[in-house]
């Protein structure tokens, strides 16, 4: 008998606010350069099913999209974040096992065929892969029936024949957006019992809902659309942010970020001896790279507030700061040379990234902010120009009269 829980197979949900706006060209390139290393390094250090269960963490990818440059609340971070995977992972796809498949629109309704094609350079069932494609999306965009319709549809897939989806629907009465995140870690929830299920070797269970076995699962299908949407959603996973734009002293944990901007000081960094392979950086490139790390290497419980990663490179409208173009070049190049040395065996440059995450946290426990994040913010804004600030708007001017210094104003008073 087969038994069909909707409980068990969504990761997690996510509701934005629906923002415009292209990303530049000059952005969007950083974007890419910045992903392909940042997706290499979580697999080389915890493995490719470690970056698809990241993928299907709402908050998570929330971060991740942050801190590559994305508007941190916008429904943008999706298209963002998926756009620049599939850009950057694809072409190398082969070596690192990982496919992105999908997309925005019409190219949503190509996943099932891509997904074939990644059957064939992999061996993986293809056709199980489109079907599970298929049933995710039939789920949130005709099975629940929350006022939000489906326009995007990613499912990234492993060579391991593990897979995540991203999928994101547009409310057609209250500006929001929503995001659907799912994990094959679940995959027991499409259909319960084997018998349900046509096996091949090595190939998983081949969904058929169809089968004359498959009454119940139809069934099941039924009363789940019958449902009301809020039953449903509260069993996973929610990220909620607020609908205005720049980011708020309450929309960031500020002893997790005080820890960073203090260990970032050029004084600090001299006194951990594991962090001497990163000498030359300067404190805002270190400050970067800190929160870059944590999103290779923080667990769930470390990305509640995905807005404190925008204090890596800003944003493209300047929210909170303009994208400080300088500081996300070094990142870029920092993160790249760690993870191809890492790949010829010296692994001394990742595993010193990686201490920067060990560092701030230890740094956290005896920590205490005040409450100066608006002299934050104006810092950040007014060195901009220093480090090649640019938005959407132009770049950053200089701007006289700036005493502040950044780590003083969110220490210990």
């Amino acid at each position: 008998m087969a038994i069909f829980h909707i409980s068990m197979q969504r990761s997690g949900t996510a509701d934005l606010a629906l923002h415009g706006g292209a990303i530049p060209p000059w952005l969007f390139n950083r974007m890419k350069q910045l992903t392909l290393p940042l997706v290499e390094a979580i697999i080389i250090q915890n493995g490719k099913d470690d970056f698809l269960e990241r993928l299907a963490d709402p908050f998570w990818f929330q971060s991740f999209g942050t801190v590559i440059g994305m508007d941190w609340n916008s429904s943008g971070v999706t298209t963002a974040v998926v756009r620049a995977l599939k850009q950057a992972i694809n072409p190398v796809s082969k070596e690192l096992g990982i496919f992105i498949c999908g997309g925005k629109g019409k190219k949503s309704l190509q996943t099932p065929i891509e997904l074939i094609e990644v059957g064939y350079k992999t061996g993986l069932d293809g056709n199980h892969l489109a079907q599970c494609s298929k049933l995710s999306a039939k789920v949130d965009n005709t099975a629940l029936q929350d006022g939000f319709n489906l326009y995007l549809h990613n499912f990234v897939v492993s060579d391991t024949g593990k897979w995540s989806v991203i999928q994101q629907g547009m409310h057609n009465s209250n500006g929001m957006a929503r995001r659907y995140h799912w994990h094959s870690g679940n995959l027991n929830s499409f259909v319960e019992e084997p018998h349900t299920a046509v096996c091949g070797k090595n190939l998983g269970p081949l969904l058929n809902l169809v089968h004359k076995e498959a009454g119940v699962t139809r069934k099941a299908i039924l009363d789940i659309s019958r449902e009301h949407p809020d039953k449903i959603l509260k069993e996973v996973p929610h990220l909620l942010v607020p609908t205005y734009h720049e980011v708020r002293a309450k929309d960031v944990d500020l002893k997790r970020l005080g820890s960073i901007l203090w260990l970032a000081q050029e004084n600090e960094t001299k006194t951990f001896e594991e962090l001497l392979l990163l000498k030359g950086m300067g404190p805002r490139t270190l400050q970067s790279l800190t929160l870059v790390s944590e999103i290779i290497h923080g667990t769930p419980s470390r990305f509640s507030d995905p807005a404190r990663f925008s204090f890596a490179h800003g944003g493209k409208d300047a929210t909170p700061f303009p994208v400080p173009t300088r500081v996300y070049d070094e990142t870029i190049s920092g993160l790249k040379d760690a993870v191809q040395q890492a790949k010829i065996g010296n692994t001394d440059k990742i595993k010193a990234i990686h201490k920067l995450t060990d560092l701030a946290q230890k740094a956290e426990k005896g920590f205490h902010p005040n409450a100066n994040f608006d002299a934050l913010v104006r810092k950040e804004r007014e060195e901009s120009y220093t480090y090649g600030g640019r938005s959407i708007y132009g770049f950053a001017k200089p701007k006289a009269n700036s005493q502040l210094n950044l780590f003083d104003t969110i220490k210990d008073g």
